[in-house]
């Protein structure tokens, strides 16, 4: 409002009104004059609208059509108003308020322009129930118009051309007013009701000349210099007043309505204004009493309607109130449902939708996993893993830009949404997390390095979110298995590998009932006579369609996916089978011992001493003619596993660490797992004979398998060299294709029926 009132068009406007005024008093007595100085006034009205308007169509682009005709209507004006000026300036004989043919013919044109302005604008109402509102309303407008038109102006005439040009000009009035009542009721005006409101006052003004009487036209100049100026000034002002909104305050937007409209109220008023004042001069008593009493009853009805609107309005706001606080309720609860509680930072949900709306670019995915984070909990606590959880967040956030999105998926695994940057952004971020993270932090007094392996993904045409998120993993698990604490690219390769080996895993879970897999034995022989004395189960995948699969490429996904359970379950049932039977078959397999792998996953599961115990019961095989062969890694600080361990022993049954010195805690197992025997790694086997180092260690194995009272057995013995090397070094049993590769059960069964026949030495 400060912007108006400081306006130099509008003070000049109001300045030209002013001084018109004054000079009309000047001139008092001098209708000449007078008529000159109106005239003169109406051109810069006119063409202050034509300005107005043209510059509101460049400014508001949305209304072009609109602007458009009303400065056509200006320029019309302008034209008229102006040829009317020059008229009584050059012949003040003929100086008269009436415009004149030329003047009235711009008038209706320009009054016309804006009529079709107000009728063709869109309306922007959607409901049946808002356009029947609408036209109530606007329709009012005419009918009231429309009344106090014909009573006052068409009726009111004395002669016929006076008559037929009344007419017109009321109509034109009229529909005018009609037209600019339905611009400012829109829900999206072109203008803002403050500035539109003078514009819709113009034509009702307009109208007062041709509605009152002409006799009073005459008898007060005054009226006459107000009726036919004012409505200039107040067409002229609205274009002025809505660019200026619109330059301090906005475009006008959706307008502001009450939830029910005075509008009506107004044009019942005005229609028992007119009625009573064309009542006949004698009218009767009777007649007086009735229309008074029908004019208060109405108000008092209309008075009655507009309380209990009131009182709606109060309800609604009421309830409006309410509504807010469940959207303010709802609001908090979505935020909570869109948050990790510990972290503070996105949840899975709110990631997958913040990645949805991201696909319309080329966004990137890092997937986070800590190292080794279960040892933190498991030897410091869930608190210290906790308060790990929210470190981590922290440097993941100042690791990222500001529109950057960090969540946390659950667990230790956390992503980072990278809207944009391609490749090498996402490298760069990948590489300054991982620094971050392997920055030194303090836990509960204790000083700890974090490690993570981050898999990166961008998006590519067509991509959806899960397909984003899926690459993300599959090149984390990628970084996992090349040694961890390092970031990792998705690639179509790495994809098709992944696919081939959920493939696998897919099939694994069925090939224990379709009877794919099978054993074969390799013989374990003593290293005095190289008699066979054992045989360790190796067991093998015969795929329907893939032929002969290595356990290399299928024993790391079965222990990944959960299945070797079942397969390690398989394998031990047919062992205890094929040894209890060739112990009733041949007499050299009576102290023939079986030695069956079992990973660290079976050995956690619950049962699973049941379950062993169970199988050599239904194969009749003594419990010492069984070893359970456990890898180092599978046991290690593993409490689960070392009771499982003890509860094996207690049944009879042997146990062996295989791959022996490739753990980090060897030492430390000797004192808590109660092994039976030790099977030294076939990697150190391998350079027995020309290295120093694997030699040294060989002989420290041996060395503490005899003072412990151990077993030991030397793996993946293929040279006459290595056999002696190793039998010197104190080892008792040894294990390779020197002395058999894997064999089925008929090859080893035909050894030891060579063997029934041959005396022991």
């Amino acid at each position: 409002m400060r912007a108006l009132r400081r306006d130099p068009v509008l003070l000049a406007l109001f300045a030209v009104t002013l001084l018109s005024f004054v000079l009309f008093g000047v001139f008092e007595g001098d209708r000449v004059r007078q008529i000159q100085v109106l005239w003169a006034v109406q051109v810069p009205m006119d063409l202050a609208l034509a300005y107005g308007a043209w510059r509101l169509r460049l400014l508001a682009p949305q209304y072009r059509r609109f602007w458009s005709a009303i400065a056509f209507a200006g320029c019309s004006f302008s034209v008229g108003d102006s040829f009317q000026t020059l008229n009584v300036l050059f012949d003040p004989g003929g100086a008269s308020t009436d415009g004149g043919t030329v003047q009235s013919a711009f008038f209706i044109v320009g009054m016309f322009s804006n009529v079709l302005a107000c009728l063709l604008f869109p309306q922007g109402l959607k409901t049946g129930r808002e356009k029947l509102v609408f036209w109530l309303d606007a329709t009012t407008v005419l009918v009231a118009g429309g009344v106090t038109a014909w009573c006052f102006a068409v009726n009111g005439a004395v002669e016929q051309q006076d008559r037929v040009t009344a007419t017109i000009t009321a109509a034109l009035v009229v529909v005018g007013a009609f037209s600019a009542t339905k611009v400012a009721l829109v829900p999206r005006p072109p203008m803002a009701r403050f500035a539109a409101w003078p514009m819709v006052a113009a034509p009702v003004v307009q109208g007062i000349a041709a509605f009152l009487p002409g006799p009073f036209q005459l008898q007060n100049h005054y009226y006459v210099f107000m009726v036919l100026l004012l409505p200039s000034l107040l067409i002229a002002v609205g274009p002025r007043i809505q660019e200026t909104l619109a330059r301090t305050e906005g475009p006008a937007g959706t307008a502001r309505r009450r939830p029910y409209s005075l509008l009506p109220y107004g044009m019942i008023g005005l229609t028992f204004v007119v009625f009573l004042l064309v009542l006949p001069e004698h009218t009767s008593a009777r007649l007086w009493g009735a229309t008074l009493g029908a004019v208060v009853i109405t108000g008092l009805v209309c008075g009655r309607q507009l309380i209990a609107f009131q009182d709606n309005v109060m309800l609604v706001r009421r309830l409006d109130v309410a509504v807010d606080r469940l959207t303010d309720q709802e609001t908090m609860l979505r935020e909570q449902a869109s948050t990790d509680g510990l972290t503070g930072l996105a949840n899975r949900s709110r990631f997958t939708e913040e990645l949805g709306f991201a696909l319309i670019g080329s966004p990137a995915v890092l997937l986070i996993d800590l190292d080794d984070f279960k040892s933190v909990n498991d030897t410091m606590g869930h608190a210290a893993g906790d308060a790990l959880l929210v470190e981590v967040s922290e440097r993941l956030r100042a690791a990222v830009r500001d529109h950057d999105l960090v969540a946390r998926l659950g667990g230790d695994e956390f992503t980072v949404l990278l809207p944009n940057g391609g490749a090498a952004g996402a490298e760069r971020i990948a590489a300054d997390i991982l620094r971050r993270l392997g920055e030194p932090m303090t836990l509960e007094g204790r000083i700890i390095a974090t490690r993570a392996s981050v898999g990166v993904a961008c998006a590519r045409p067509g991509d959806e979110s899960s397909t984003l998120i899926s690459h993300a993993d599959i090149a984390m698990y990628e970084a996992k298995r090349r040694g961890k604490n390092t970031c990792v690219h998705y690639s179509d390769e790495m994809g098709a590998r992944i696919a081939d080996e959920a493939e696998l895993v897919r099939e694994l879970g069925t090939a224990v009932d379709a009877d794919e897999f099978m054993l074969l034995y390799q013989p374990i022989v003593r290293l005095d006579d190289l008699r066979m004395t054992g045989v360790e189960a190796l067991i093998r995948w015969n795929h329907p369609t893939r032929g002969l699969v290595s356990p290399d490429d299928f024993i790391p996904l079965a222990e990944r996916s959960g299945h070797i359970v079942s397969i390690g379950a398989w394998a031990l049932r047919e062992a205890t089978r094929q040894a209890a039977c060739w112990r009733a078959e041949y007499p050299a397999a009576d102290h023939l011992t079986v030695n069956v792998n079992v990973a660290g996953r079976q050995l956690r599961t619950s049962g699973f001493v049941d379950e062993v115990a169970a199988a050599l019961s239904d194969a009749g095989l003594p419990a010492s003619n069984l070893s359970i062969e456990v890898t180092e890694t599978a046991v290690l600080d593993d409490e689960e596993s070392a009771e499982a361990m003890l509860r094996l022993r207690g049944l009879g049954i042997r146990l062996a660490l295989d791959d022996f010195g490739t753990a980090a805690s060897s030492l430390g197992l000797l004192l808590t797992v109660p092994v039976t025997t030790l099977k030294l790694d076939r990697s150190f086997v391998e350079s027995i004979t020309t290295a120093g180092r694997p030699r040294a260690v060989a002989t420290a194995v041996s060395q503490m398998a005899t003072a412990l009272e151990f077993s030991s057995v030397a793996e993946g013995i293929e040279t006459d060299e290595q056999r002696e090397m190793i039998h010197s070094l104190g080892y008792q049993y040894g294990q390779g294709y020197l002395f058999g590769r894997p064999l089925p059960a008929g090859e080893v069964g035909d050894r030891l029926a060579a063997m029934s026949h041959t005396p022991v030495a």
